[in-house]
């Protein structure tokens, strides 16, 4: 039986001719010639532009002729990214596989015996297992595992932890925490995953938790405790501006004795984030770190002393634009731009000097900033990027500043 138009191009991969089938009529619930449904098959080819497309219209719940949802197969390839679609769809946990499990049971499974060991049981193969590592356009990274025949993702325990909830199960902090170490790149969606569930209970025993891990000679460990205290300031969305108060009591100690900068950038952007005044008392000593992320963060920390006229600090930040770290320069740019004044001069003229800048970004930030002032003086660096679309990494940037000329 010849394939249908869909499943043609949900095996080939193509985003767009699903999108233009399907509003064309096609069925989304079409079927290959062994009845595996094409969000099946998308979910087995890790395809997730072609499952964002499928999953408006296609059936969540409908199994391939093995008895597995989607979700389930999601689940069992360890692909965390697609079982978070279908679940925020509206898929069905309470379907089970032909072991009795459900989407939580198989996950723990999974995450249990490991990704490897499974993989070798389900294959009956005993040859070298081929790893590749995965990276996704959010920065996210995690490894695919091939053996005999069959590919999995190392996604197991990153579904266990965003499924509990649902189910009304809650780890404990160190076991949230294992499983975050398992894994030794911090890039890896469970760091998220573990982090978010504990920033959820909003709990202060969990910010002191987090804080105690300080004192922990592995540099994991308190980077996820770092972490953790910087994703519940970031995510704050209380109107309480003493919220940040405990936290930042926590932040401060630890931040004025890490040595390690991974940790470090992590509690920079926690206090950066602060509304607690106490917050930006060490960033300008942070804006001559060693490390040039923690500069580029600590410099993004001084909004609030410049947009309130402090001199020092906008001294500070306009010796940063002259930073040799060119991320450094690009967020002290930035940073003059949105908190100095607008009639600034000193501002003004430390951007126009960066429109020379021998890295791009340096040069199209300093202009953006001039042109949101009124300042004419980037025009020509960004006229010279001309024409930009959507694809361009400063288009949100220069659709600012064209909606600002059209504005006034």
């Amino acid at each position: 039986m010849a394939e249908t138009p869909l499943i043609a191009a949900v095996r080939n991969g193509d985003a767009e001719a699903v999108r233009a089938l399907l509003t064309a009529g096609a069925d989304p619930d079409a079927v290959d010639g062994h009845g595996t449904p094409a969000l099946c098959l998308a979910v087995d080819a890790f395809a997730v532009p072609v499952v964002d497309e499928l999953v408006w219209s296609a059936r969540l719940d409908l199994p391939g002729a093995d008895g597995r949802t989607p979700l389930l197969r999601a689940v069992d390839r360890g692909a965390d990214d697609i079982a978070a679609t279908l679940v925020h769809r509206g898929a069905q946990l309470r379907c089970k596989d032909a072991e009795g499990r459900d989407a939580l049971a198989l996950a723990r499974h999974w995450h249990a015996v490991g990704a490897e060991a499974e993989l070798r049981r389900r294959t009956g193969a005993s040859g070298p297992v081929a790893r590749r590592t995965v990276r996704r356009e959010s920065g996210v990274v995690c490894e695919e595992l091939s053996l005999g025949g069959l590919t999995v993702r190392t996604g197991h325990a990153t579904i266990l932890t965003e499924l509990e909830p649902t189910y009304g199960i809650t780890p404990s902090f160190a076991e949230l925490m294992e499983r975050a170490l398992a894994e030794p790149d911090v890039d890896h969606p469970v760091w998220l995953a573990t982090v978010h569930a504990l920033r959820e209970r909003h709990d202060p025993a969990v910010w002191h938790e987090a804080a105690a891990l300080s004192t922990r000679p592995d540099p994991l460990e308190r980077y996820f405790g770092a972490e953790l205290l910087y994703t519940v300031v970031l995510f704050d969305e209380s109107e309480d501006e003493s919220f940040d108060e405990p936290i930042v009591d926590l932040l401060l100690p630890w931040a004025a004795r890490e040595e390690d900068p991974l940790v470090m950038r992590s509690l920079t952007a926690a206090l950066s984030n602060a509304w607690d005044p106490r917050s930006e008392q060490p960033m300008t000593a942070l804006t001559r770190h060693h490390d040039g992320q923690v500069r580029g963060i600590a410099v993004a920390g001084l909004h609030r002393p410049v947009a309130a006229g402090d001199p020092g600090a906008l001294a500070t930040v306009v010796a940063c634009t002259r930073d040799p770290d060119a991320t450094v320069r690009e967020s002290a740019c930035g940073t003059l731009g949105r908190a100095a004044p607008k009639g600034s001069s000193t501002a003004a003229d430390a951007l126009a000097a960066r429109l020379g800048d021998e890295a791009e970004p340096v040069r199209v930030t300093a202009a953006v900033q001039l042109a949101l002032r009124d300042d004419p003086r980037g025009d020509e660096v960004l006229a010279a990027l001309e024409p930009v679309d959507d694809t361009s990494p400063y288009y949100w940037e220069l659709d600012a500043v064209w909606r600002h000329r059209r504005t006034n």
